[in-house]
This record gives structure tokens, C-alpha cells and sequence, in this order.
């Protein structure tokens, strides 16, 4: 395991480029005219995003990125 040290403006900024690409991954996984393959890769990616975000992120801002269900299927 690896430990950093940030100050209050370097966890503000990590915080918002989380958000941020939270925001765009969740935008790319409910595009259909994306490959199924390439969504189910933005989904797993978007675990590991939300893992780091879940480590210092209050349970209010939290909830805003749970994903309630699985992307929507390509179809054909």
C-alpha cells in the first residue's frame, strides 16, 4: 500500500478531477452508440475512480456517483 501526503488545496483539486471524470465516464456509459466491450471497460474503470473517490468523499457527495443500475445495453 502506498500512503501520500496532500494539502487542503491538493485534496480540493484531486476532488475535483475524481468528479469530474466520475461525471464524464457515467456520460460515456449511457452513450449507446458506444461498443458494448468499450463500456463494460469505462465500467470497470469507473469502479476504481469511484474506490478512490470513496476514500475521503462525504457520504452526501457520495451518493451522487453510486451507480443504481448497470448501463444501458448497445442495441442492435
Amino acid at each position: 500500500m502506498l500512503g501520500m501526503l496532500f494539502s487542503d488545496k491538493e485534496c480540493k483539486e484531486l476532488d475535483y478531477v475524481l468528479r469530474k471524470e466520475l461525471d464524464e465516464m457515467l456520460l460515456d456509459m449511457s452513450d449507446t452508440r458506444l461498443d458494448q466491450d468499450i463500456r463494460h471497460a469505462i465500467a470497470n474503470r469507473y469502479k476504481t475512480i469511484f474506490r478512490m473517490y470513496a476514500r475521503f468523499a462525504p457520504s452526501k457527495e457520495l451518493s451522487k456517483y453510486a451507480r443504481r443500475a448497470r448501463f444501458p445495453q448497445a442495441r442492435e
